[in-house]
């Protein structure tokens, strides 16, 4: 199933299934969202939770039990309930059940709430922790946008003028290695050589939006103010660029296995909500 939502200047269409935004069209009917195309890669914007990347070995280790949970976590592959819509608004919902304990022995709600305001999507995220104890999660939002043309017309500018260190990935674990990503007048020209080992990951930003720009004109902005954490990527020689707010990322190559140490994490206590939320803004 697909709901959609609309108002005077944009129309949204997610899915039920992992909750995923698949469209985002202007009144003129630009698709700002990529289409999923399996060749390259065929997903719109995956909803990351209760990890957000790889785990070393596929595992971690709570209260003297392994678990096993593979990469960016189950959500994605869960049907959700839609709670409540209204013309321009769409709330939906998962709850723990006995399969995602077996993997995830905490009892948790997540809601994600779709709402058009103008120019802009806002997504925002509420995960309920129903234990008795103290919940360890990620979460992350993993929009693909849609680039035609040539690639490397596009650029980014991020808000503020600063050094952008990333991460590198080794395994899909996070290495011990960081690289500068190159700008030119605070613009950083995209080619798809920037991504040949993966996602850049960026643990740390003063920015709290970024823009893309093609042939210098700016078209689109994310705003992630809530989230401590970016991820941007692509497929080699694929039209779209992911970026992708974050609450944690992938295990490190040293990692313990411990989840309530895992670099990132996020601990819940019992009977507490989290709030956080990104908007992408039509310019």
């Amino acid at each position: 199933m697909i709901t959609t939502i609309t108002n005077s200047n944009l129309t949204a269409a997610i899915k039920h299934l992992g909750a995923e935004l698949c469209s985002l069209k202007s009144k003129l009917n630009v698709e700002y969202i990529w289409e999923g195309n399996a060749d390259f890669w065929g997903k719109h914007s995956p909803v990351l939770f209760p990890i957000v990347g790889t785990l070393k070995n596929n595992s971690y280790q709570y209260n003297g039990a392994e678990y096993q949970l593979s990469r960016h976590g189950f959500a994605r592959d869960m049907v959700f309930e839609l709670i409540e819509k209204n013309e321009n608004s769409a709330t939906f919902t998962i709850k723990s059940s006995e399969e995602t304990i077996k993997k995830y022995p905490f009892d948790f709600e997540l809601q994600i709430i779709y709402t058009l305001d103008g120019d802009s999507l806002t997504i925002a995220y509420k995960v309920l922790n129903k234990s008795n104890t103290q919940m360890p999660f990620s979460l992350g939002a993993h929009p693909a946008f849609a680039l035609a043309g040539n690639f490397e017309d596009y650029n980014l500018q991020f808000e503020k003028d600063e050094v952008l260190e990333y991460s590198l990935l080794q395994n899909d674990l996070i290495s011990n290695e960081t690289k500068i990503l190159a700008k030119t007048n605070n613009l950083v020209p995209l080619k798809h050589e920037l991504f040949k080992d993966d996602a850049l990951i960026f643990k740390t930003l003063q920015s709290h939006f970024l823009t893309i720009s093609k042939n210098q004109t700016p078209f689109l902005r994310i705003h992630y103010a809530s989230f401590p954490h970016l991820g941007i990527w692509t497929k080699m020689n694929a039209p779209f660029l992911c970026i992708e707010p974050w609450f944690g990322y992938s295990d490190s190559i040293d990692n313990n296995g411990n989840m309530m140490d895992k670099e990132g994490i996020q601990i819940l206590d019992p009977d507490q909500t989290f709030n956080a939320e990104f908007s992408i803004e039509i310019l």
